[in-house]
């Protein structure tokens, strides 16, 4: 992949009030990156049935979803714009003005662990478990060997298989089992082939290692070795509103994040809002977020209860210090990220070099989500901004076209009255 212009700001003015043609045109400018480069992203049609046909089976057709871009993201003393692929209003919107609010503040800082994912290895018919692991423990330096055999590529990146784990589970419906892990440094992969591709190959040896029958061999999707942590700091003063201080819509955020750390009711529904932003730009580059929310959301009941993946505090300083940690396994080679053009086409918008970068912006965005909604929460709630910029989706079911959509969007937003009903009203007046 080449690298693309280093971008200069993230902070373009008025996109909202912009035609696609005009918000184009500005994130051209702002890029620097050739029309074509960008073109896939731009275009309906932009993943050709030929090619869509050999990405998956049956292929009828292709199905769009609205694009758009988040702006005023620093990620790490970065600037980035930031494609989102998804069909709820608001969300755009809403991790743009939290992104807003932190860039006079440093933005986000993130960190991230090795990539290293887990491959399982099931072994059943055991009659002696404990004494089958000692034996693999013992064949650790053999079992990594072969592991990495396979994919001499990757290890010469510097990845493949650095370790492997042994998991017992003595007592289960159906016997004794056993459960080998392989630790496997994909580096900028999302890892699934190669891990699954080295946990078949096993098989064999691992049979005649345990004397016990192999079955599963398969990755975990609860990528706890490959970690984000993003991390936001705010002045309360930043969170000022015409009717409350920051201070109060601060300490409303911390109340609001109490609930879910403690309650798997508000916790789901807040875990959510964290996916809200993070299921788009990884749909976007092409990215399994399948994958992201399994491992999310497992993530988030690691201890035995499922709870928030972020926490909000209050520091000495009088700063709002947000948190968000969760398993980020994406990749910027192989799969979608390669065959499909709009996912190029982002991954160069966003000037991505690495698997680790994609995911430092990922969990920006997602940090970012979960402040805007918290926010809300605490202030005017969430339904009046949601529904002022579902206005429009609104004018449409009612009919409106062109034109008309914004008028009658606006109109239903100045009487208070954002239905399907009030709509057909303003459309037919």
């Amino acid at each position: 992949m080449t690298t693309p212009p280093r971008l200069s700001s993230s902070a373009i003015s008025g996109m909202r009030t912009l035609s696609p043609a005009e918000r184009r045109h500005a994130i051209a400018q702002a890029t620097s990156l050739p029309p074509e480069s960008l073109a896939p992203l731009f275009s309906a049609g932009a993943l050709p049935h030929t090619v869509a046909d050999g990405m998956i089976e049956n292929v009828l057709g292709t199905f769009e979803l609205p694009l758009g871009v988040a702006t005023n993201f620093i990620v790490n003393g970065r600037e980035y714009l930031v494609p989102m692929a998804v069909e709820e209003p608001s969300v755009v919107a809403a991790a743009s003005y939290m992104a807003k609010l932190a860039r006079p503040h440093g933005g986000f800082q993130v960190s991230t662990t090795a990539p290293i994912m887990r491959a399982q290895i099931q072994v059943l018919g055991l009659s002696d478990p404990h004494g089958a692991r000692a034996r693999l423990l013992r064949h650790r330096a053999e079992i990594i060997a072969t592991a990495n055999s396979k994919d001499t590529v990757l290890v010469g990146l510097g990845g493949g298989c650095k370790d492997i784990e042994v998991h017992l589970f003595p007592d289960t419906p159906i016997g004794p089992m056993l459960v080998l892990h392989l630790l496997v440094d994909v580096r900028d992969a999302m890892g699934a082939n190669a891990v699954n591709t080295m946990a078949e190959m096993l098989a064999p040896r691992i049979e005649a290692i345990t004397g016990g029958a192999v079955r599963l061999r398969i990755l975990s999707n609860l990528a706890d070795r490959r970690v984000v942590t993003a991390n936001l700091r705010l002045p309360v003063a930043a969170l000022d509103t015409a009717a409350l201080t920051g201070a109060d819509v601060a300490q409303g955020i911390v109340e609001a994040c109490t609930l879910a750390l403690i309650d798997p009711y508000r916790a789901a529904t807040h875990n959510k809002g964290i996916m809200n932003g993070i299921d788009p730009v990884v749909l976007a580059t092409g990215n399994d977020w399948r994958a992201i929310e399994a491992g999310a959301h497992a993530y988030a009941a690691r201890n035995g209860r499922y709870s928030a993946l972020t926490t909000w505090e209050l520091a000495a300083d009088g700063h709002l210090v947000g948190t968000l940690e969760m398993p980020m396994a994406v990749g910027i080679v192989g799969g979608a990220t390669r065959t499909h053009p709009g996912a190029q086409a982002a991954l160069q918008l966003m000037g991505i070099n690495s698997a680790e970068e994609l995911g430092h912006v990922i969990a920006a965005v997602g940090l970012a989500q979960n402040m805007a909604a918290l926010r809300a929460l605490a202030t005017e709630g969430i339904q009046r901004g949601h529904m002022r910029l579902h206005a429009r989706n609104i004018a449409i079911t009612a009919g409106a076209t062109g034109a008309d959509i914004a008028r009658v969007a606006d109109a239903i937003v100045a009487a208070g009255d954002i239905t399907v009903a009030h709509a057909r009203h303003v459309l037919g007046s």
